[in-house]
């Protein structure tokens, strides 16, 4: 199942013809379908992304199909070739990824991951559980980094 990202229009302030919060308007919402990313993410997370944002291998993003472009999916940066961004699932058992249509486009990667917010399912309706489930449900989405790089970067 794919990945889909909700966002809402910018608003515009009529005089100017700008945009109004122009920081605010650039994060939205995703959703995650498949367990393309397991397991840093699982099907029902939500995650807020920037448009726009710069993107570093390890990092997790947002982009169209290639083969499809009414599709969003989601996936890790792993390398960037000529011509564009080597992407991969965390999941080595599912392969819609580079492995299965190559090199993706810079102009195809729309978002960057931020934060992953799982969505409550049976926690118990007390302080204690809510703030159970915000501890554990709401995290930043890291990008993998190697040890041996940031070895060789000291």
């Amino acid at each position: 199942m794919p990945e889909r990202v909700h966002e809402r229009e910018p608003e515009r302030d009529a005089d100017a013809g700008q945009e109004r919060g122009g920081l605010l308007r650039a994060f939205g919402l995703a959703e995650v379908y498949n367990p393309s990313m397991v397991p840093t993410l699982q099907p029902g997370d939500q995650l807020v992304v920037q448009y726009g944002a710069a993107v570093r291998p390890g990092d997790v993003v947002v982009l169209r199909h290639p083969f499809r472009q009414d599709l969003l999916i989601v996936k890790r940066a792993v390398q960037w070739r000529d011509g564009g961004w080597w992407v991969q699932g965390d999941n080595p058992f599912v392969e819609n990824d580079s492995r299965e249509f190559g090199v993706v486009p810079d102009e195809l990667v729309i978002a960057r991951a931020w934060i992953r917010v799982r969505p409550p399912r049976g926690i118990q309706r007390s302080v204690a559980g809510v703030l159970s489930w915000v501890v554990s449900a709401v995290r930043p989405v890291r990008a993998a980094r190697s040890l041996s790089r940031r070895l060789r970067a000291r």
